[in-house]
């Protein structure tokens, strides 16, 4: 048990690490890891719930433990790879365009980041049961490598949890997201229900504005 405690120690440390994206923007109150984790677990189990030949359990617990790896690895963002200016007066420009890399720089940021990853994911696991270890460790790599239909809902589930947060902090804030968050989540999400949702969320927080 003590080792079971310990995991659980290492994974609320993760409430404790805010979303680097929203830390680059400067906003109040960054939600962390946690926060985003959670939600995006509770949105993956309503959104698939009705979906037919999914597996709803595998889905949700992918959603859990997709960012445990950033307790270690920490949590990176494609402006990480060289989309920064050096003057942070220049930033909201940047952060105004999805980040566009060639194909071989795409393979390797994703190669490096992976890497990281998974060295940080051993790390917590280590002390772990077998059985749970390889659970674990297959379900990051599974939604890492989007190759599964779960996977691949995952994946847009987190980036609509994102876009969510980003109209949530537009409205906080009395000014409009920055048109990446929207440009990124068109170009990544395709699920019918999820663009559903997309949608509702521009509707609801944005004026109908839907900028490229």
């Amino acid at each position: 048990m003590k080792n079971f405690v310990d995991f659980f120690h290492q994974v609320g440390k993760l409430k404790d690490l805010p979303r680097r994206g929203w830390v680059l923007i400067g906003a109040k109150d960054p939600a962390s890891v946690s926060d985003h984790s959670f939600r995006m677990a509770v949105m993956a189990w309503i959104l698939a719930e009705k979906k037919r030949k999914i597996n709803l359990e595998k889905v949700i617990k992918m959603a859990l433990v997709h960012d445990l790896c950033e307790l270690y690895a920490g949590d990176i963002t494609p402006y990480d790879y060289g989309h920064l200016p050096k003057n942070k007066e220049d930033w909201p420009d940047a952060f105004d365009k999805w980040p566009r890399f060639s194909k071989s720089k795409k393979i390797k940021n994703f190669l490096k980041k992976q890497k990281k990853e998974k060295e940080s994911l051993v790390k917590i696991t280590s002390k772990m049961p077998d059985g749970v270890k390889k659970e674990i460790m297959n379900l990051w790599q599974e939604y890492d490598r989007g190759l599964t239909k779960e996977a691949n809902f995952v994946r847009q589930i987190n980036r609509l949890e994102t876009l969510l947060q980003a109209f949530e902090y537009g409205k906080e804030s009395q000014s409009r997201p920055f048109n990446s968050w929207w440009i990124g989540s068109e170009e990544q999400i395709d699920d019918p229900a999820l663009i559903k949702c997309m949608l509702e969320i521009a509707e609801n927080f944005y004026c109908h504005e839907k900028k490229k």
